[in-house]
């Protein structure tokens, strides 16, 4: 549009004039252009988190599908009302030697119970670069038995041996996997069964540490220096066996001690979930993506962000 140099005068005033005007507003409702700068600096940082996390938000985890896990630690979780998940693996002679192992019945209570029921694949598949290929079969074999006895597609995963890859990752997310926890590598040595705090929107939600991964010889006290992790925005998330475990004794917990545990958990106002109630506090899809960068690749952010952190080799974009 052409103004003429009668139009240019009277169109500048008009400027003025709205300009006035919206300054007038600003002023009465106390903001300046550069407020509403701050105002948008000053949104959560965080988008991943829900929810305000509380202090003493504990999450239980129990691998290998252990015999014990049905006739010990059930009653004893049902007793002080916490919740859990079992994750599920048919290795080693699961699908003969039931006295070891649970039977899918079993598990099945499990979940009629309320408790999660997770994938821990089908073989027990340590899932490195070498194997990372077979993840998909190896879920697919524990989704199918869910299946087969009305279980619900599992939403969380345990790495099995604390294994894990960057080049997994897609895979767990097209089996609709929302959180998986991994051990307390590299942060400690596998063998010292200590680890570290979740930190939501921190930690990628496939490769969520553990705070601490039980040990025979574990004391009263080692349990309390994990969940005391869980405080300041950060959850303990768990890391069991069988209790006893009668096919990995490196990895068993002894009843009485167990149970004094979760007396532990019960007596100092713990809050004890399982891993999928974690979405009450995190949005999962939100924290994946804030991990990905700007290329929307979650191994080349990984490369970036969590590679040298974890001991892992980069995956390239």
């Amino acid at each position: 549009m052409v103004y003429s140099s009668m139009n240019g005068p009277k169109r500048s005033r008009w400027s003025l004039r709205c300009l006035a005007m919206l300054l007038s507003v600003w002023a009465v409702v106390g903001l300046c252009p550069s407020q509403a700068g701050a105002q948008e600096t000053d949104a959560p940082a965080n988008a991943a988190i829900k929810r305000e996390i509380p202090d003493r938000l504990v999450v239980l985890t129990f691998d290998d599908s252990a015999k014990s896990l049905f006739t010990v630690v059930r009653p004893l979780l049902k007793k002080y009302g916490f919740g859990a998940a079992f994750c599920i693996a048919e290795g080693w002679v699961f699908a003969t030697y039931k006295v070891d192992y649970m039977t899918w019945d079993e598990i099945k209570q499990l979940h009629r119970d309320g408790f999660e029921i997770g994938n821990h694949t089908r073989d027990h598949l340590a899932i490195t670069d070498e194997t990372y290929e077979q993840l998909s079969t190896q879920l697919s074999g524990i989704e199918r038995r869910c299946a087969e006895h009305g279980i619900p597609k599992p939403v969380t995963f345990a790495w099995p041996g604390n294994a894990r890859t960057l080049r997994a990752l897609k895979t767990l997310k097209r089996h609709g996997i929302l959180f998986a926890r991994r051990g307390g590598e590299p942060e400690y040595p596998y063998d010292n069964g200590r680890g570290v705090a979740y930190e939501p929107g921190q930690d990628h939600p496939f490769l969520l540490p553990s705070a601490g991964d039980a040990r025979p010889n574990w004391e009263l006290q080692d349990f309390i220096d994990a969940v005391e992790k869980a405080k300041d925005g950060k959850i303990a998330i768990l890391q069991f066996h069988g209790v006893p475990d009668t096919a990995h004794d490196w990895v068993s917990s002894p009843m009485d001690r167990f149970e004094a545990y979760l007396h532990y958990l019960a007596t100092h106002d713990y809050r004890v979930i399982a891993l999928r109630d974690l979405t009450r506090f995190v949005d999962p899809a939100v924290a994946e993506r804030r991990d990905q960068g700007h290329n929307g690749s979650a191994e080349h952010d990984e490369s970036n962000s969590l590679a040298l952190s974890l001991g892992l080799t980069a995956v390239a974009p």
